[in-house]
């Protein structure tokens, strides 16, 4: 495929690639902005902007939890990530038709997978909740932080550095203090556990494919299947939509910022990060949720939430620092300063 050079932006300054990106035909020439959405080859390490768009998405998703909880009160779960989805694909469709339309085969082969994926965790997690308390079923769900790894190396034989499974094991430690209060193992949390494998499958693939792909369009896709296993899943039991006028502002923010927008944010982000640090960003989720709940829905700030917050905003500091934290290259940068001075 014929490719096209793009002079690099200050966004891609920022992230401490200065050398030019190719792009695919269906980006103009000098259009930078629309360039920033798409991955060239050879994936930059440590990008910060990829960093702030999958904190961008732990917030919005932290930010839906009351909503999402009142609107269940009209729709059942099914109906409800029916309607979301589809009216998400439906908008995405829509202002990105010329890329769709452009799209090839693999794109759609490997969106549908990422979809069906993304689709069964929220089936997993929602079945779940049912018989699970919400602080377990984020607990649980969190858990995905411990898989992503895990699956890497199931599956792309990808080694695990050391610094990511001491960022895991207190990301997981953090997760626990800020969401436990004691649970017991039972069909619920086997779900939701599942939900959490689902989860991170989903990580790991779209981190591998969304370096091949324009990422509007890949999320676009993704988008189009999740609606697609909604709607085959819901509708035999009917689909009803909501009922009030609060209900359906709650859908709508849910639709263009939860659903297009996240979705959008977290498929060109993992083009540029690697899954196990991705997985570990998102899940400052709850911490978004806790502080959502604290300045929206009244409740009160926690030694838990302080503490939990503490340890999971420390596991996202060494993922992305520990290298440089190494006694090797800090005796080196110790003997650097000395020599100069």
């Amino acid at each position: 495929m014929k490719q096209i050079r793009v002079i690099p932006s200050s966004i891609h300054m920022a992230n401490g690639n200065a050398k030019d990106k190719s792009v695919t035909p269906d980006i103009k020439q000098g259009n930078e902005l629309q360039a920033v959405f798409v991955e060239s080859p050879g994936r930059p390490k440590g990008s910060v902007l990829a960093a702030l768009a999958l904190l961008s998405v732990a917030a919005i998703w932290g930010s839906t939890f009351f909503l999402i909880k009142e609107i269940l009160n009209e729709l059942a779960p099914l109906e409800f990530l029916a309607v979301r989805f589809t009216l998400a694909a439906i908008l995405g469709n829509i202002l990105f038709f010329p890329r769709i339309r452009q799209s090839s085969w693999p794109v759609w082969k490997q969106g549908g997978v990422l979809g069906a994926v993304y689709f069964l965790a929220q089936v997993f997690q929602t079945q779940g909740l049912r018989s699970v308390d919400a602080s377990v079923s984020g607990f649980l769900t969190g858990m995905y932080v411990v898989f992503t790894p895990i699956l890497l190396f199931l599956i792309f034989r990808e080694r695990i550095a050391a610094r990511t499974v001491y960022a895991v094991l207190v990301a997981t430690i953090g997760l626990a203090v800020l969401s436990l209060n004691g649970f017991s193992i039972g069909a619920g949390e086997m779900l939701t556990l599942l939900g959490a494998v689902m989860f991170a499958l989903h990580i790991v693939l779209l981190a591998k494919w969304a370096t091949k792909y324009d990422v509007l369009t890949l999320a676009v896709v993704q988008l189009n299947a999740i609606a697609v296993c909604s709607i085959a899943v819901g509708l035999p039991q009917g689909l009803t939509l909501p009922q009030t006028s609060a209900a359906w502002i709650s859908l709508l923010y849910m639709t263009l910022f939860a659903a297009l927008g996240a979705m959008v944010l977290q498929t060109w982000a993992q083009s540029r990060i690697n899954a196990a640090t991705a997985a570990l960003i998102m899940l400052t989720e709850p911490i978004f949720a806790s502080t959502f709940a604290i300045l929206l829905g009244g409740e009160n700030l926690s030694l838990r939430l302080c503490v939990g917050g503490a340890l999971m905003l420390g596991a996202m500091l060494l993922t992305e620092l520990g290298e440089d934290l190494e006694p090797r290259k800090l005796r080196k940068s110790f003997l650097s300063m000395k020599d100069r001075a």
